[in-house]
């Protein structure tokens, strides 16, 4: 069954992050832009919900937050529910800990899921995602690493996802009121 999202990303530059527009509306097929609002809730639980241009979920991913591999559960539901799931996880005990407000722009480059974000606070990313089983998510993995050096990106290492992740988790709220640099 394939329900491994293998995935990897890296933090860009605005100017990487226009190139790479500009390579990939020749070279990919546009599949949409949205904006997303993503609340995690729990420390320790990859427990999500999001709310995008069209539709919103509740979503848990096993592993931590910028693992390479990890199994995905999704939820779908209506839009308009995004206020009563989390009202419904608040009523559970579970406290939002951080949100994200995103721009993404997605493309299908040969069966690869390309992501351009643009993260209020956080930055500029690209993330290459495929699903796969647990037979083939090794090589999968190293399908999209290559993709990255053919694009000439150097892979972000875990260690600074990590450090920029733990700042903003602590500063979200000043990052996206811009009150802070």
């Amino acid at each position: 069954m394939e329900n491994i999202e293998v995935e990897i990303q890296s933090f860009i530059t605005k100017e990487q992050y226009e190139n790479l527009m500009n390579f990939f509306k020749q070279n990919a097929k546009f599949v949409k832009e949205d904006f997303q609002e993503t609340f995690y809730f729990d420390e320790n639980s990859n427990l999500r919900i999001q709310k995008s241009n069209d539709s919103a979920k509740l979503w848990h991913k096993s592993g931590n937050v910028h693992d390479e591999f990890m199994e995905e559960i999704e939820i779908p539901v209506a839009k308009c529910e995004f206020e009563n799931l989390e009202k419904f996880l608040n009523k559970l005990g579970h406290d939002v800990k951080i949100k994200w407000f995103r721009k993404r722009i997605e493309f299908d480059w040969n069966g690869i899921k390309v992501c351009l974000d643009f993260t209020k606070g956080y930055g500029y990313i690209i993330e290459l995602e495929k699903i796969g089983t647990e037979e083939n998510k090794e090589r999968i993995l190293e399908e999209l690493k290559q993709k990255f050096n053919e694009l000439n990106i150097p892979l972000t290492s875990k260690e600074e996802f990590e450090r920029k992740y733990n700042y903003y988790k602590e500063h979200w709220r000043e990052l996206i009121n811009g009150n802070s640099s």
